[in-house]
């Protein structure tokens, strides 16, 4: 068993270790340094910070080879809202099948609600062999805390080797208060997902540096390997309703689980009737080059005569032209509807994160040597102030059928 060692000689008491030590295992008492055992998770970074190698773990390299060779399989966690599964848990389903296959594991997926036992047939229909069911009237209402206590308490009793999330707002919040409670690490908006199948690990990319290098992370010391993917990143495949899983009813007492902040009431936000942006199949999105608000009043009234729905890039957000909730691309949404139009947008890799998955793309910019043009399937070199009114006109005189790709 491996356990942290410390060297009375060489230790100098400079508390570099215990400001390293995110569990709170160390600490300086009277008598020098000293570790909660029960608390410190041999991750080393003591050993690391240590500036004068006072801190060893001698066997922390065999004891967790030996812990990781316990945990087994790939669990997607299935996000619901009132009893509706959303849709990146299929997207994560089918990816998961592949990553799963290529591991020579299994691929479950996790269900907590309340009234929800009528959804697993879905799961089973995307693909998960086996689905975890808790299901309970507490559970209503997905809540972070409650979430991350059932979660964690699932993970220790079944040890999967992966846990996915999408990253949506309850999955980018519920994911790392749950990574905290099982002592592992969490790589939050990957794009693409890979697995080193003969060392069993997790191949997490994402991008880094704002966009301008696409970062691999691996968690190779400690298990599950936990990762957050954005919507859309992956299609979900197809179902099939014959397909059937094995079902695992977990009891979790939830009756006496304490949490501190229970949701009383949720007020549903009115929406107008509104296509939200992830759902939309047809998006106008304008970027810098509309100008001013004003200049972007143009992309509302393509988008109004399609039919379609309003995006942006970054800029129009940070001026105050749209709100957030319409940005795409790396610090905003991911979406691939069957078409997306471009207007005045350079096309940078942070926005390309967002909308390269689109059926079609049309872009118009002035710059001929815009990044966009790379992307786009149509692209029209003019200003979008010329160019857009005239597009409307067409559209208004003779309609327009949405293309696709075929």
């Amino acid at each position: 068993m491996a356990k942290l060692i410390i060297d009375r000689e060489l230790c100098t008491e400079c508390g570099e270790c215990v400001d390293q030590c995110i569990y709170g295992a160390l600490s300086l008492e009277d008598d020098g340094l000293t570790v909660d055992v029960e608390k410190c998770m041999l991750c080393g970074a003591c050993e690391e910070s240590c500036p004068n190698e006072a801190i060893t773990i001698p066997d922390k390299k065999a004891v967790v080879q030996a812990d990781r060779d316990s945990y087994h399989g790939i669990w997607i966690y299935a996000e619901q809202w009132e009893s509706e599964i959303n849709e990146v848990a299929f997207e994560l389903l089918n990816e998961g099948k592949r990553l799963a296959e290529k591991l020579g594991e299994d691929i479950s997926a996790v269900l907590i609600g309340s009234g929800v036992k009528d959804k697993v047939a879905q799961l089973s229909g995307y693909g998960a062999g086996r689905v975890y069911l808790v299901d309970h009237q507490i559970c209503k209402v997905p809540e972070e805390e409650l979430y991350a206590k059932i979660l964690s308490d699932l993970a220790e009793t079944y040890k999967p080797k992966i846990i996915l999330f999408g990253a949506t707002a309850l999955g980018r919040t519920l994911a790392p208060r749950l990574a905290a409670r099982l002592g592992t690490g969490l790589t939050a908006d990957c794009t693409v997902l890979d697995v080193d199948a003969e060392k069993g690990l997790l191949l997490q990319t994402r991008p880094a540096f704002g966009g301008n290098v696409m970062a691999t992370i691996l968690c190779p010391d400690v298990c599950p390997q936990m990762a957050t993917v954005r919507p859309k990143v992956f299609s979900k495949g197809d179902s099939d309703a014959g397909r059937t899983c094995e079902l695992i009813t977990h009891d979790a007492a939830l009756d006496r689980v304490k949490t501190k902040t229970r949701i009383k009431r949720v007020l549903p936000k009115d929406s107008d009737g509104e296509v939200r942006l992830e759902d939309a199949e047809v998006v106008v999105a304008g970027g810098a080059g509309c100008g001013s608000k004003e200049g972007f009043a143009l992309v509302h009234q393509l988008a109004e005569a399609l039919g379609g729905t309003v995006a942006a890039t970054r800029p129009p957000v940070e001026e105050g032209w749209v709100d957030h909730g319409v940005q795409v691309g790396q610090t905003g949404k991911v979406i691939a509807p069957k078409l997306y139009i471009a207007l005045g947008i350079a096309g940078a890799v942070q926005h390309a994160i967002g909308m390269q998955s689109a059926d079609m793309i049309i872009a118009v910019n002035k710059d001929p040597d815009a990044a966009i043009f790379q992307l786009a399937d149509i692209g029209i070199v003019g200003d979008m102030f010329e160019v857009v009114p005239q597009l409307i006109k067409q559209i208004k005189e003779k309609g327009l059928v949405v293309p696709t790709k075929q």
